[in-house]
C-alpha cells in the first residue's frame, strides 16, 4: 500500500508505541489522526510531528468514537489505514479481579476495534483496499493466572482481527495482529526494571517500523499475525 496523500488513524497515542507509530507513518507521508484521551499529550505531539493531528477520544465510548471518526474524515479524509493501539490491562486472578475491569478492558481492547473496523472498512473496500492493524501481546495466546481481566480480551482481539481478515481480505483489506512479546521501553518500565540492560527492552521506534513493514506488504505475501520480541527474550 503506497502512502501518497493517505490517512492513517491511530488509537492509544501515548508516549511509547503510539507516538512512535504516529512519527513513523507521518514520516512515510501519511496524514496521521492521533486518538487519545489526553488533550495535553496530543498537543505536544502535534507540535513535533508534522502532518499529525490530535483528536481527544475515549475509544471505550462507541458514540464518541463514531463522532471522532466523523471529525477525522472531515478534517483529513477517510482513513486508508487504522491501527488500534489503545489498550487497557489490569492484573488479578479470576477470584480477586473486579468483573468491571474485564468489561472495561473488553470495551477498549475489543469493542473499539470492532467499531473502528465497521466504520472504516466499507469505505476502504469501495476505494479498492486498506489496512487494519492491532497491536497485541502474548496474553492473546495464554491465560496466566493473574491476567484474568486482560488475557481474555487480547485473545478475543486476536480472533476478531482474524475474522476481519477472512471476511474482507478478498476485498483488499489487509487485517493483521502485531503481537509484542516484550517489555516496551518507556519511562515507567525503565523504573520498574531498573536492573535490566537496554537489550531487555523493545524500542517503540522498532515496533513502529515492524508495523510499517506489515502495513506495506505486497498482496501476494500478507501476514495476518506477526510476533516480535527482543533477541534476548526468554520464550
Amino acid at each position: 500500500m503506497s502512502s501518497g496523500s493517505k490517512t492513517c488513524l491511530i488509537t492509544g497515542v501515548g508516549p511509547g508505541t503510539g507516538a512512535a507509530l504516529a512519527e513513523r507513518f507521518a514520516a512515510g507521508g501519511y496524514r496521521v489522526a492521533m486518538l487519545a484521551r489526553s488533550a495535553e499529550r496530543l498537543a505536544g505531539l502535534e507540535a513535533r510531528i508534522e502532518g499529525a493531528q490530535g483528536f481527544v477520544c475515549d475509544v471505550a465510548d462507541s458514540e464518541a468514537l463514531a463522532g471522532t471518526y466523523a471529525e477525522v474524515t472531515a478534517a483529513m479524509g477517510a482513513p486508508d489505514m487504522v491501527i488500534h493501539n489503545a489498550v487497557r490491562g489490569t492484573r488479578g486472578d479470576y477470584l480477586a479481579v473486579d468483573p468491571a475491569d474485564l468489561e472495561r478492558n473488553f470495551q477498549i481492547n475489543v469493542m473499539a476495534l470492532l467499531h473502528l473496523a465497521r466504520l472504516a472498512v466499507p469505505a476502504m473496500v469501495a476505494r479498492g483496499g486498506g489496512v487494519v492493524l492491532a497491536t497485541g501481546n502474548t496474553a492473546a495466546y495464554r491465560g496466566k493466572a493473574h491476567f484474568a481481566a486482560f488475557a481474555p480480551t487480547k485473545a478475543a482481539q486476536r480472533i476478531l482481527i482474524e475474522t476481519i481478515a477472512r471476511k474482507s481480505g478478498p476485498d483488499g483489506i489487509h487485517a493483521a495482529l502485531i503481537a509484542i512479546d516484550a517489555v516496551i521501553d518507556v519511562p515507567w518500565t525503565r523504573e520498574a526494571f531498573a536492573d535490566k540492560s537496554d537489550d531487555f527492552f523493545s524500542k517503540p521506534g522498532d515496533i513502529a517500523e515492524v508495523c510499517w513493514q506489515v502495513a506495506h506488504q505486497p498482496r501476494s505475501a500478507w501476514c495476518s499475525e506477526v510476533m516480535i520480541r527482543p533477541f534476548g527474550e526468554t520464550w
